[in-house]
């Protein structure tokens, strides 16, 4: 699976941005998926993710109620709108696929996209 992210860019405190995540291939629907950042100097952490019939999904706790990830399996694309955002929000967003749900939140997906930098301004 080929994932390519878009959607990033600058915003200022409190906007929103919705990042999506096309999948090139026609498995896309057997993955979960999730999404990432990483900030200059820290490590890479996980965001939300997202099973593969859309009935659990799954946030970092500084996220939750703010973020929400969703997919549409017949665009293979899986989204993440961004709410109220911060600039501790700011990072390099990946998404990932994995075929096992449980183990999103460890970061060892299949597969990987290129990234998109989101840049949140005070």
């Amino acid at each position: 699976v080929v994932l390519v992210e878009s959607g990033g860019g600058l915003v200022q405190a409190g906007d929103s941005l919705r990042l999506a995540c096309a999948g090139a291939g026609r498995t896309f629907s057997v993955y979960a998926m999730g999404w990432f950042r990483q900030a200059p100097g820290k490590e890479r952490e996980f965001v939300a993710g997202i099973n593969r019939s859309s009935t659990g999904t799954r946030y970092l706790d500084s996220v939750r109620g703010r973020f929400a990830i969703s997919r549409d399996n017949a665009k293979n694309t899986v989204y993440l709108q961004m709410n109220a955002l911060k600039p501790e929000d700011t990072a390099v967003y990946y998404c990932a696929a994995d075929l096992n749900y449980e183990k999103l939140p460890l970061g060892t997906c299949d597969y990987w996209g290129q990234g998109t930098q989101v840049t949140v301004s005070s």
